[in-house]
């Protein structure tokens, strides 16, 4: 079983790992596309932000209510359909860190049992907290490799 101290504050550092790891990116570097079919840097960090917005949502329903139902997010629906080009890096980083910094307490303040609490997901079927917790901690490191792979890319 995952240590769930030790998983709260990786859940707690996660912002800070993606914005060292964008730091060195130049703004005509963020919309480039190295790898012909994947997303740009900029979609990268955006489709991170949406992901922030679902979890805290499941989480907290998760914690609020009995078995609730949440469905699967296509995020190559939701890349070209939220206007990714227009948002601004600063701005999808702060929504990370914002929305990790309000779930904090929350999940500081939970109890063993609580982890253990389930939803239920249209493709996943029952996910506890933990899961929930657990995926949206290795979300971000799982998208810096790529980030690292598109910097590597671009330098001349």
């Amino acid at each position: 079983m995952t240590n769930i101290p030790i998983l709260i504050q990786a859940y707690s550092a996660g912002a800070q790992l993606l914005r060292d790891a964008v730091r060195p990116t130049s703004n005509a570097d963020l919309d480039a596309r190295p790898i012909e079919g994947k997303w740009s840097i900029r979609e990268l960090v955006c489709h991170l932000a949406d992901s922030e917005i679902v979890y805290a949502d499941r989480m907290k329903r998760v914690l609020a209510e009995q078995a609730p139902t949440f469905f699967d997010a296509n995020p190559n629906l939701f890349v070209p359909a939220l206007h990714c080009s227009q948002r601004q890096l600063k701005t999808e980083i702060a929504v990370i860190e914002t929305i990790r910094a309000h779930m904090l307490p929350i999940l500081q303040s939970c109890d063993s049992s609580d982890f253990h609490r389930t939803g239920v997901h249209s493709t996943d079927g029952n996910v506890t907290l933990q899961t929930l917790l657990e995926r949206i901690v290795a979300h971000i490191p799982h998208h810096i490799a790529f980030i690292e792979e598109k910097l590597a890319l671009l330098k001349p």
